[in-house]
């Protein structure tokens, strides 16, 4: 299958179990290569059904204090798109991994077919470019569409009614929904608003919509997993990577984390 059909398969095989997907999302290299690995494996065993796989970069734009903290010390490391590639081809087989990248790691690493043919070797389903625009994107997702990767796109709160057509008609993979305004990380409650525009996408996509931004807590993605086709996790899951103290420790958090939100997710049903 096409990256962009085991996405696919993912979010139906979670549908038909009656709960949302579960995407974590993961830090490659952070706070060193062992634990990245360790902590994708962790992943997999834990059940995500899809991973979201962040590749170091030093001036990210949507990237809250936990996860930019991490990309520096990954990169600090040694981290390079080659870690992010070799985690990606650790876990490929068992989970469609998608990568998230800004568009400067696109073009200093050959441009999109460059890039695109490295993901795809190493086993990605898709990737996100979360400071790519929608009217720039044509050919690079020209590019990874030849390669059998989705280029997932990403809308938030405030995008227009229009804009946010535009971007469903386009969408590959999935919509990525950013469920508040600002960067990533932990917050305290899940916006009031985020039902009506889970909404509107849903009536507007042919992917299925995944919510992103802001879920802490267990807790917090059942109740977004009741609306929406996708949770991901990602502020809380790097912190719990970060301060596991070993490649050990770290799996061994991450997977207790996870196993506790599958629950979590099961208890809701998908509207």
């Amino acid at each position: 299958m096409s990256g962009e059909e085991r996405i696919a398969a993912a979010f139906e095989a979670a549908a038909d179990e009656g709960r949302a997907a579960l995407m974590p999302y993961m830090m490659a290299g952070y706070p060193d290569r062992e634990t990245g690995l360790a902590v994708a494996n962790a992943y997999a065993d834990a059940g995500a059904d899809l991973i979201e796989l962040g590749v170091p970069f030093s001036d990210p734009l949507a990237d809250g204090p936990t996860i930019h903290a991490a990309a520096t010390e990954a990169l600090g490391a040694g981290a390079t798109l080659r870690t992010a590639l070799e985690v990606c081809e650790a876990v490929a087989d068992r989970v469609p991994v998608v990568f998230m990248a800004y568009a400067n790691m696109v073009l200093a690493h050959g441009g999109s077919g460059k890039f695109a043919e490295m993901a795809s070797a190493a086993g990605a389903a898709g990737v996100i470019v979360p400071d790519l625009p929608l009217d720039e994107a044509g050919e690079v997702r020209e590019a990874f569409a030849g390669e059998g990767l989705a280029l997932v796109p990403l809308l938030a709160p405030t995008t227009p009614a229009e804009r946010r057509r535009q971007i469903c008609e386009a969408a590959r993979g999935f919509v990525y929904v950013v469920s508040t305004v600002g960067t990533t990380g932990e917050r305290t409650e899940i916006p009031a608003a985020l039902t009506e525009l889970v909404e509107a996408t849903k009536a507007e996509a042919a992917t299925p919509v995944a919510v992103g931004f802001g879920i802490g807590t267990p807790e917090q993605a059942g109740q977004v997993g009741e609306i929406a086709d996708g949770v991901i996790i990602g502020s809380r899951l790097v912190r719990a990577a970060g301060e596991g103290g070993s490649p050990r420790g770290a799996a061994d958090a991450v997977g207790s984390f996870l196993a506790e939100t599958r629950d979590a997710l099961g208890a809701g049903s998908i509207q």
